[in-house]
């Protein structure tokens, strides 16, 4: 009898949250998006540059730019990760509260350290892209992500004759004349870098998913445990994830662009990570908003029992995600 009352008790205490972060839906997501569109503003690269000044071949050396890999903590978390991925999940602390939990610690570090990654891949980007452009002036057009940039200058090299070269890239020709052989090297190095650090990030972001089910089960079970590691990543932990209003929750990941397969009248709408997940996926598209909006309250409350330990076994997250699909 006692502790049906206390699960009553418990279950009161969700749905009362729930519902207060239902209220702050509406009344901060204007100032959240209006904050969110002036930072993504200042995020803008501006990459116009004079093509033809060959001095700029001659600025900063790699490691000039470039120090994140030779840093201690980079080395430190990055061996432990793979110790830990060697050893396998270890759920030796489940008696622990949740920040003095060592694999916790771990995957915050991580969640850190994956943003470091992506800037530090963002800077070598930019270093390659300077050095390559009088080589191939118009290849930053054709191929935008970083990394993929990075392997398509690797497979060019100085090659004129671009179909000589098997690449997917619609170019045979280029207004571009070789680079100097210690230019190129050092261009190379520069791709060798940004690639082994996307192969780090997809190390620790590897390991944080495959602990989001011990440390995360409940928000695992509604998002799933990569949109779960990311939420807890940009939220800075698991804490200040279960501490957020559900509208912020809503933005996390969010970029600048409109949601395919919406309206005009719906095209404003902004959704992060969760519109990586299933439940978002396959809802029509003329529900999403409020499925978003469910998924950003249920998440809250699943990172509340989390952050708690208040339901290892994940039965409060499938819960959760039982409601959003009936709604």
């Amino acid at each position: 009898m006692h502790d049906g009352y206390c699960l009553l008790c418990y279950e009161a205490t969700l749905n009362d949250s729930f519902l207060a972060d239902l209220d702050e839906l509406s009344d901060n997501e204007d100032d959240l998006l209006d904050a969110d569109n002036d930072n993504a503003e200042h995020m803008e690269e501006d990459i116009d540059g004079d093509l033809a000044d060959i001095e700029a071949l001659n600025y900063d050396d790699l490691d000039s730019v470039s120090k994140l890999q030779k840093t201690q903590r980079y080395t430190d978390i990055m061996q432990k990760v793979e110790d830990a991925l060697e050893k396998g999940s270890d759920n030796s602390s489940q008696g622990l509260v949740l920040e003095d939990d060592p694999e916790y610690q771990l995957i915050v570090d991580c969640n850190a350290l994956s943003v470091d990654i992506e800037n530090e891949i963002v800077i070598i980007h930019n270093f390659i892209r300077d050095k390559y452009r009088l080589k191939f002036p118009e290849l930053e057009s054709l191929v935008h992500h970083p990394i993929d940039y990075a392997r398509v200058v690797k497979k060019i090299g100085n090659e004129m004759d671009l179909t000589l070269v098997d690449l997917e890239v619609t170019a045979s020709t280029t207004s571009g004349k070789p680079l100097p052989e210690d230019v190129l090297q050092k261009t190379i190095d520069a791709c060798d870098r940004a690639l082994a650090l996307d192969s780090a990030k997809k190390k620790v972001l590897d390991f944080v998913e495959s602990r989001m089910g011990y440390i995360a089960p409940n928000l695992s079970a509604i998002v799933g445990s990569a949109v779960a590691a990311k939420l807890m990543g940009t939220a800075g932990g698991l804490s200040a994830l279960a501490k957020m209003p559900a509208c912020n929750v809503q933005l996390l990941g969010a970029k600048r662009k409109n949601l395919a397969g919406f309206s005009t009248a719906t095209s404003q709408f902004r959704v992060g990570y969760l519109e990586q997940t299933e439940i978002f996926q396959s809802t029509p598209p003329a529900l999403r908003m409020r499925a978003c909006r469910l998924l950003a309250a249920k998440s809250t409350l699943a990172a509340r029992v989390d952050s708690t330990r208040g339901d290892p076994t994940g039965k409060t997250g499938r819960s959760f995600r039982a409601e959003i699909h009936k709604k």
